[in-house]
């Protein structure tokens, strides 16, 4: 089995059953709701071609995967979903223990002036953030949830496609589907209002980058081989982790859906705390990220176990 995706075990519950189709997950205790989107299982080529125009050596050699099927948000991870996990006073505050436990506050707001409730994507925090809501997520529905690989991101992202975009290789397109340099304003937006791919998945590219569960290697493509079955590679350190989409500072060649981008250091180089936050970062104001949930879910014993290995620095 495995644990990773759950290719195993019971199915979680929802209040709308068990089929595999689209639905809106409540967060108990409030009036906020987000909605899943489901992916199919199937394979795809993942990467890039080397007549891809921007193409970089680290998205290639393009490789056959394969992957079970999943749910993904279909929009980014808000303020309004997000702030009931910061503000949640039956959570302890950056707890040391292995357990649910919420960032410390922020020294300066990380949204800078962008905007926060009314559909706005979460920003400025660190994947082991975005680990640990999904770890409170699943503690407050009990429906298992964590961040998608890169190759369930890529695969989502390009809906069948095997374009540059999701939409075809017409970059004049994108302003219909992304927010990003061009058309920002250098803000991110409110969620949605862009056109969605194929399978109804929105701000897939730009808005925010998004974090994905695994460790960037630049040599990604030759450690899963050919065929691969639900690949991942499991962070280890700290840096660098794969964040995936582009954000509203990019350009067009950043948010093509085989982009690759590693985290760095200097996202949190103006962060004047010893040591440095590992909860937010003061220069990564364009990463956020979005849910995915497993068609089989992983038993409760084995959802504890995955949390406590990926919920880390």
């Amino acid at each position: 089995m495995s644990l990773l995706l759950g290719s195993a075990g019971a199915v979680a519950q929802t209040s709308n059953s068990n089929a595999f189709s689209p639905y809106d997950q409540s967060i108990p205790g409030s009036s906020v709701s987000f909605n899943m989107v489901p992916v199919q299982a199937g394979s795809f080529t993942m990467g890039s071609p080397a007549s891809e125009a921007g193409r970089k050596p680290a998205e290639g050699p393009a490789k056959q995967v394969k992957l079970d099927a999943f749910w993904m948000g279909a929009k980014e991870v808000t303020y309004d979903e997000f702030l009931l996990f910061f503000n949640d006073e039956n959570t302890p505050r950056d707890s040391e223990v292995d357990a649910v436990t919420r960032p410390t506050p922020q020294y300066i707001d990380l949204s800078w002036g962008m905007g926060k409730q009314g559909g706005f994507p979460v920003n400025s925090m660190s994947q082991y953030t975005a680990m640990m809501y999904c770890r409170w997520l699943y503690k407050k529905t009990g429906v298992f949830y964590r961040l998608p690989t890169e190759a369930e991101w890529e695969y989502a992202c390009r809906a069948g496609s095997t374009s540059a975009y999701f939409f075809g290789n017409d970059v004049k397109q994108l302003k219909e589907y992304a927010w990003y340099a061009d058309n920002s304003n250098r803000k991110y937006q409110k969620t949605g209002q862009k056109k969605p791919n194929a399978w109804g998945l929105y701000d897939m590219l730009g808005n925010v980058g998004e974090w994905t569960l695994d460790q960037y290697r630049e040599d990604y493509f030759s450690t899963i081989g050919d065929a691969a079955l639900n690949p991942t590679v499991m962070p280890t350190e700290t840096y660098p982790r794969a964040v995936r989409g582009g954000g509203y500072l990019d350009k067009a060649d950043a948010l093509r859906c085989a982009t690759r981008r590693a985290s760095d250091p200097s996202w949190n180089k103006r962060d004047p705390q010893m040591p440095k936050s590992k909860w937010w970062l003061t220069d990564g104001m364009a990463v956020g990220f979005r849910v995915v949930r497993p068609l089989q879910a992983p038993t409760a014993a084995e959802a504890e176990a995955f949390y406590k290995k990926y919920c880390h620095e």
